[in-house]
């Protein structure tokens, strides 16, 4: 038996008014005359935002959600050249404390970050990659004032092409070394639906020794042949090995045939079994991300759809069992 646990992305479609993505523009900061108003505006939204997580967290819990996806926007303008020197964390400190209190009542429940797409660790461009290791710092110091470990809770994609992908992958190994251990920690891989499909991105993880988590969406929409993840599981499971984590795998599904890499608002059953039937047996665990428009009703809605489908065990609101 292998268990799966279902979790979702940042915001929910049914606890009222917690965007944790709440913002404010450069434009609007700049119509406020007085800086330090301005920058006290930045922070109330801040810790808005984190009050939010926490409100998510606790609908989750009552729901059974164990695994949840926290939104990377919870700072607006953390990284603005125009702000080098503000403290965002320091004011936040309290309601991360009290996130980091509540996971500590749930110890079971998993949370990471999704690190916007201007994080891009095989850029060339050295600003940008400076603006990417700044961003990744924000990422560690937000976990670690919830009082979570930093490691491997970051996934990123492997970043572009650069008209030449190959270079573009040893670009990618060559400004790892210039990224700190301590960043280099947080980090895992996903292959994308575009670029890098999966075997691209074992290359590198099993290169720099860092997990691999696999998009069964993307891999559909970017493999050179004729789809044939399952032969490649063994090495992505070996990815894990000195992970603390549960392996994870992100799902999702077409919006359409013509829109094949835009993400649906539900998850087709018949798609999502295909994964769990060639992977079950394979670990002990999977925890699995739903990317879907309708957030926690696509879980709420594969949960019930999942419960019709033979040797599912159902053990929790988005839990169960493959036999």
């Amino acid at each position: 038996m292998m268990l799966v646990r279902l979790g979702y992305v940042a915001m929910s479609m049914n606890v009222k008014n917690s965007s944790p993505s709440q913002t404010m523009t450069y434009t609007q900061f700049s119509k406020l005359k007085d800086r330090e108003a301005a920058i006290a505006k930045l922070e109330r939204i801040a810790a808005s935002n984190v009050t939010n997580c926490l409100r998510l967290l606790r609908h989750n819990a009552v729901h059974g959600i164990e695994f949840f996806r926290l939104s990377s926007k919870l700072i607006p303008m953390a990284n603005h050249p125009d702000l080098p020197d503000w403290d965002y964390i320091k004011p936040l400190k309290d309601s991360l404390g009290n996130i980091a209190s509540y996971l500590n009542e749930h110890p079971d429940m998993r949370v990471d970050f999704h690190p916007d797409h201007f994080v891009v660790l095989n850029t060339k461009n050295t600003d940008a990659f400076q603006v990417s290791l700044k961003t990744l710092k924000m990422h560690k110091a937000l976990l670690k004032g919830m009082g979570i470990t930093p490691e491997h809770r970051c996934v990123l994609h492997v970043g572009g092409s650069y008209n030449d992908k190959e270079k573009a992958l040893e670009q990618f190994i060559h400004n790892w070394g210039l990224v700190p251990v301590s960043l280099q920690k947080l980090i895992m891989l996903e292959n994308d639906d575009t670029t890098f499909n999966l075997r691209d991105t074992l290359y590198l993880c099993e290169k720099i020794g860092i997990p691999l988590v696999f998009d069964y969406h993307h891999h559909l929409a970017n493999s050179e042949e004729e789809p044939s993840w399952e032969e490649d599981w063994t090495r992505v499971v070996d990815t894990w090995r000195n992970s603390q984590l549960p392996i994870k795998v992100h799902i999702s599904s077409p919006k359409s045939e013509k829109e094949f890499r835009a993400h649906a608002d539900f998850i087709n059953v018949k798609s999502f079994m295909k994964l769990i039937n060639g992977i079950k047996g394979s670990v002990p665990q999977v925890d699995v991300m739903i990317e879907a428009k309708h957030k926690d009703n696509a879980l709420f809605a594969l949960m019930e759809d999942l419960g019709k489908e033979p040797g599912v065990e159902i053990v929790g609101g988005a839990s169960f069992y493959i036999t």
